[in-house]
Protein backbone atom coordinates (compact mmCIF):
# COMPACT_ATOMS: atom_id res chain seq x y z
CA UNK A 1 0.00 0.00 0.00
CA UNK A 2 1.60 3.24 -0.80
CA UNK A 3 2.59 5.43 2.18
CA UNK A 4 0.04 8.02 1.70
CA UNK A 5 -3.14 5.53 1.53
CA UNK A 6 -1.67 3.78 4.54
CA UNK A 7 -1.66 6.81 6.33
CA UNK A 8 -4.89 7.71 5.58
CA UNK A 9 -6.18 4.27 6.28
CA UNK A 10 -4.82 4.37 9.47
CA UNK A 11 -6.38 8.23 9.92
CA UNK A 12 -9.90 6.50 9.33
CA UNK A 13 -8.90 3.89 11.71
CA UNK A 14 -8.13 6.03 14.47
CA UNK A 15 -10.64 7.05 17.36
CA UNK A 16 -12.17 10.12 17.56
CA UNK A 17 -10.11 13.33 18.99
CA UNK A 18 -10.29 16.77 19.15
CA UNK A 19 -12.18 18.25 16.16
CA UNK A 20 -9.96 20.79 13.38
CA UNK A 21 -10.18 24.16 14.01
CA UNK A 22 -9.14 26.73 11.23
CA UNK A 23 -9.61 30.29 9.80
CA UNK A 24 -11.87 30.46 6.91
CA UNK A 25 -10.19 29.32 3.48
CA UNK A 26 -11.93 27.03 0.26
CA UNK A 27 -14.16 25.28 2.64
CA UNK A 28 -16.09 28.21 3.51
CA UNK A 29 -16.90 29.31 0.32
CA UNK A 30 -20.35 30.47 -0.34
CA UNK A 31 -21.43 27.87 -3.05
CA UNK A 32 -20.29 24.82 -0.41
CA UNK A 33 -23.11 25.65 1.74
CA UNK A 34 -24.86 22.53 1.30
CA UNK A 35 -28.44 23.19 -0.14
CA UNK A 36 -31.55 24.03 1.12
CA UNK A 37 -29.32 26.93 2.86
CA UNK A 38 -32.72 26.87 5.46
CA UNK A 39 -31.89 23.44 6.65
CA UNK A 40 -28.10 23.72 6.87
CA UNK A 41 -27.58 26.88 8.57
CA UNK A 42 -28.57 27.85 12.66
CA UNK A 43 -27.61 30.65 14.46
CA UNK A 44 -27.48 31.05 18.28
CA UNK A 45 -26.88 33.45 20.90
CA UNK A 46 -29.41 36.07 20.04
CA UNK A 47 -28.20 35.64 15.91
CA UNK A 48 -24.43 36.16 17.22
CA UNK A 49 -23.25 32.98 16.62
CA UNK A 50 -24.18 31.33 13.09
CA UNK A 51 -23.28 27.47 11.86
CA UNK A 52 -23.39 26.42 8.58
CA UNK A 53 -22.71 22.99 7.27
CA UNK A 54 -20.64 23.03 4.10
CA UNK A 55 -20.31 20.43 1.16
CA UNK A 56 -16.97 20.72 -0.91
CA UNK A 57 -18.21 17.06 -2.53
CA UNK A 58 -15.07 15.62 -2.52
CA UNK A 59 -13.72 13.53 -0.60
CA UNK A 60 -16.86 11.85 -0.38
CA UNK A 61 -16.23 10.24 3.06
CA UNK A 62 -14.71 13.38 4.20
CA UNK A 63 -17.00 16.43 2.30
CA UNK A 64 -18.55 18.05 5.26
CA UNK A 65 -17.18 20.76 7.77
CA UNK A 66 -18.52 23.15 9.34
CA UNK A 67 -18.51 26.84 9.10
CA UNK A 68 -18.49 29.48 12.53
CA UNK A 69 -19.46 33.19 12.26
CA UNK A 70 -18.72 34.15 16.58
CA UNK A 71 -17.84 36.86 18.42
CA UNK A 72 -15.20 38.52 18.85
CA UNK A 73 -15.87 41.41 16.21
CA UNK A 74 -13.02 42.95 14.55
CA UNK A 75 -12.30 46.52 14.20
CA UNK A 76 -14.80 46.48 11.47
CA UNK A 77 -17.60 44.73 13.72
CA UNK A 78 -17.26 41.59 11.49
CA UNK A 79 -17.03 38.17 13.52
CA UNK A 80 -14.54 36.06 13.04
CA UNK A 81 -14.73 33.59 10.72
CA UNK A 82 -13.67 29.33 11.12
CA UNK A 83 -13.93 26.26 9.78
CA UNK A 84 -13.99 22.84 11.35
CA UNK A 85 -13.13 19.99 10.45
CA UNK A 86 -12.96 15.86 11.26
CA UNK A 87 -8.77 16.04 10.67
CA UNK A 88 -6.67 18.76 9.18
CA UNK A 89 -8.96 19.65 6.05
CA UNK A 90 -10.75 16.42 5.83
CA UNK A 91 -14.23 16.69 7.04
CA UNK A 92 -16.81 15.03 8.36
CA UNK A 93 -18.99 12.11 6.61
CA UNK A 94 -22.23 14.27 7.49
CA UNK A 95 -23.03 16.78 9.91
CA UNK A 96 -26.82 18.48 10.64
CA UNK A 97 -27.86 21.71 12.19
CA UNK A 98 -31.75 20.24 12.74
CA UNK A 99 -32.53 19.34 15.96
CA UNK A 100 -29.26 20.77 17.28
CA UNK A 101 -29.22 21.99 21.00
CA UNK A 102 -27.59 24.43 22.81
CA UNK A 103 -26.16 24.85 26.50
CA UNK A 104 -24.02 28.01 27.83
CA UNK A 105 -21.54 27.88 30.58
CA UNK A 106 -19.94 30.97 31.54
CA UNK A 107 -16.86 29.04 32.33
CA UNK A 108 -16.38 27.71 28.60
CA UNK A 109 -18.77 29.28 26.27
CA UNK A 110 -21.57 27.92 24.28
CA UNK A 111 -21.82 24.59 23.29
CA UNK A 112 -23.85 23.56 20.61
CA UNK A 113 -24.37 19.42 19.69
CA UNK A 114 -25.33 18.58 16.79
CA UNK A 115 -25.43 15.30 14.97
CA UNK A 116 -22.48 14.06 12.75
CA UNK A 117 -21.27 10.98 10.71
CA UNK A 118 -17.71 10.29 10.53
CA UNK A 119 -16.06 7.73 8.48
CA UNK A 120 -14.38 4.71 10.18
CA UNK A 121 -12.61 3.11 7.30
CA UNK A 122 -14.08 1.76 4.12
CA UNK A 123 -17.87 1.77 3.79
CA UNK A 124 -18.15 2.41 7.49
CA UNK A 125 -19.85 5.26 8.77
CA UNK A 126 -20.56 6.07 12.61
CA UNK A 127 -23.26 8.15 13.80
CA UNK A 128 -22.37 10.20 16.13
CA UNK A 129 -22.56 13.83 17.73
CA UNK A 130 -20.19 16.72 17.44
CA UNK A 131 -20.01 18.94 20.52
CA UNK A 132 -18.64 22.46 19.32
CA UNK A 133 -17.70 24.74 21.72
CA UNK A 134 -17.60 28.67 21.21
CA UNK A 135 -16.12 31.35 23.87
CA UNK A 136 -17.38 34.84 22.46
CA UNK A 137 -15.19 36.45 24.57
CA UNK A 138 -12.07 35.10 23.93
CA UNK A 139 -12.72 33.95 20.28
CA UNK A 140 -11.80 30.27 21.21
CA UNK A 141 -13.52 27.30 19.99
CA UNK A 142 -13.10 23.47 20.40
CA UNK A 143 -14.55 20.14 18.87
CA UNK A 144 -15.20 17.05 20.08
CA UNK A 145 -17.08 13.84 19.01
CA UNK A 146 -19.04 11.51 21.62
Amino acid sequence: MPAAGLGLALALASPAAAQDVAECDWRAAAQAIAEPWEDNTATFANGAIRLAVMDVQEPAAGAYHLLILSPPRNELGERQCRVMSADGSFGFAGVSVAGATARYDPATGLTVSLSAKRSSGGDVFTDTVLHVTINQATGAITGRLD
